[in-house]
């Protein structure tokens, strides 16, 4: 093996990328501070909502996430720990932005799931936990906020396993919770581990460990109630709880579950530091039916996301992109194979967040964004020249809510077109068309009405263009595939309307769930389908 090989793999074997999945306000964008703060990324860790650091999180860069202390699009951060490389990629946690969260899914590894120990497993960890699992993805589970009242740790335990149908295997155990929270137990080391200074949860902090089998001094720290509370509970888990197992851990059969608070920084290195050692560094992926390894085979990426506008001054648009196999290096030829063009990327950035330096190298396992001229579409797979892989498209969402978008001053047409057509192309909205008309009037469809006040915001801000916003009534959406007349001659049902798409394939909207069946029925020839395809 050749020299170049070996550092090829050897970097490779350094990565770990994952995705931080949650439910809203479980407290996955602190975490992500924090794990920056322990890879020095940043000196002091802003929390989403803390008062006490007036610092907003380095992952929320849109001014509406600034606004709304919510996270809406998913971002990339990279760091350097214990002598590994880590690809976060921050995901939103509210539902009505999960489509950009599964599109994120498909570039990590492996998920790292975020419960809020008082509410135990909630309706979007569920969602998001069901598209890990489909893709076999490894989860690790980090039962945060155990610094406020939470629920008994066996019940969130049995939480986890009746909803989302995956057994736990806890590899530390809390020491009370809320004022009573004491520390942590480590069951591998047979330690309790306790945290001091850590001043709201923006420095490390002072941590001291005191082995079980030390019964006094164990006793003097926490208390004698905590002591036979927990002995008593170690003694159940022993008995009840499944092996640890790092084949079925890798498989997704089999989550490691950790307890801490993010926001007092308890618990999370130790979280950290497993997760590196159990998580795999980047496996093979799947392109037209085989696998690509990721040391074998030169470079190849695929894109996962497009994000316009991340630098106010330059309006620019950046492709973020999964390198799936080889090592990129600055200024070489790589095929676009959608398009069939060879071309040098512009601009490959590393960011964090909205901060980012040019990259000068990457490795399968690293994501990077590069300037797009709006050529790239999600699910683009790039390789080298003469290889010829295409990786599996992302699945489009059926949007569920419509509205007709008009804009206030037409004089703006331009502005407005422009906004339109880029917003949409991140796939944050999805635009129609009506057959007879231009784009000074479009309908938008959304998976969640959210989604339609950051449309509004960000043509306001970025475009600076007025939009009025008229909702309709359909919830059914249907892509023609294949038609044996004209698309204007179907015979159709009062609630149904003809559009078209950005690639301008024609698709139907109904108002009722059972006209699509009619309409089928009308028409001879006539196939429907309720997704597309990138």
């Amino acid at each position: 093996m050749s020299q170049i090989t070996n550092e090829v793999k050897n970097q490779i074997k350094k990565r770990r990328t994952f995705a931080i999945i949650s439910h809203p306000d479980a407290g996955k964008t602190t975490l992500t501070e924090k794990f920056l703060l322990y890879g020095g990324a940043i000196n002091q860790a802003g929390s989403v909502k803390g008062k006490a650091t007036a610092k907003h999180a380095v992952s929320d860069w849109m001014e509406i996430e600034k606004e709304r202390g919510i996270s809406v699009t998913s971002s990339v951060l990279q760091f350097n720990y214990d002598g590994y490389c880590i690809n976060i990629l921050d995901t939103p946690g509210h539902q009505d932005f999960s489509e950009d969260t599964y599109r994120t899914l498909m570039a990590a590894d492996s998920a790292v799931m975020v419960i809020d120990a008082s509410k135990g497993v909630e309706a979007q960890t569920k969602k998001l936990f069901k598209v890990c699992a489909m893709r076999h993805v490894p989860i690790f589970t980090f039962i945060n906020k155990m610094d406020r009242d939470a629920k008994d740790t066996f019940d969130l335990l049995d939480d986890i396993e009746k909803n989302l149908g995956v057994e736990t295997c806890p590899v530390n155990w809390p020491i009370g919770s809320g004022k009573e929270f004491k520390g942590i137990y480590d069951r591998k080391t047979n330690e309790v581990v306790q945290y001091f200074d850590t001043q709201k949860g923006t420095k490390e902090g002072r941590e001291v460990k005191v082995s079980l089998d030390d019964k006094d001094t164990v006793i003097r720290e926490i208390g004698e109630d905590a002591y036979e509370k927990l002995t008593g509970e170690i003694d159940l888990l022993d008995g009840a709880a499944a092996e640890f197992d790092l084949d079925r851990i890798r498989a997704g059969e089999l989550t490691p579950v950790f307890f801490g608070s993010a926001l007092q920084n308890f618990g999370v290195e130790i979280f950290l530091q497993a997760f590196l050692q159990m998580a795999l560094p980047p496996v093979a992926r799947v392109s037209d039916g085989e696998p690509v390894d990721p040391v074998e085979n030169g470079f190849s990426a695929f894109v996962f996301k497009i994000q316009a506008n991340m630098n106010k001054a330059h309006r620019d648009r950046v492709a973020f992109m999964r390198i799936c196999s080889g090592k990129y290096e600055v200024g070489m030829e790589v095929l676009h194979v959608q398009s069939g063009r060879t071309q040098r990327l512009s601009q490959p950035q590393q960011l964090l967040a909205s901060s980012r330096k040019v990259l000068e190298e990457a490795y399968a396992g690293d994501i990077m964004g590069v300037f797009d001229p709006g050529i790239y579409s999600i699910g683009d797979t790039l390789c080298l020249p003469g290889k010829h892989f295409k990786y599996e498209g992302i699945p489009t969402f059926a949007p569920e809510h419509f509205a007709r978008v008009r804009q206030v001053d037409t004089m703006k047409r331009d502005q407005f077109v422009k906004g339109i057509r880029q917003i949409a192309q991140e796939g944050a909205i999805q635009v129609f068309q009506e057959y007879n008309t231009g784009m000074e009037e479009i309908i938008a469809g959304v998976v969640g009405v959210l989604q339609f006040d950051v449309l509004e915001f960000r043509l306001k801000n970025e475009y600076n263009v007025d939009i009025r916003l008229e909702m309709l009534p359909y919830e059914n959406i249907r892509w023609i595939t294949k038609c044996a007349t004209d698309v204007k001659q179907i015979v159709g049902t009062t609630d149904m309307k003809l559009v078209k798409d950005m690639k301008d394939q024609p698709l139907l909207l109904f108002v009722n769930a059972w006209s699509p069946q009619m309409v089928l029925d009308r028409n001879k020839g006539l196939e429907l389908e309720e997704f597309s395809r990138n």
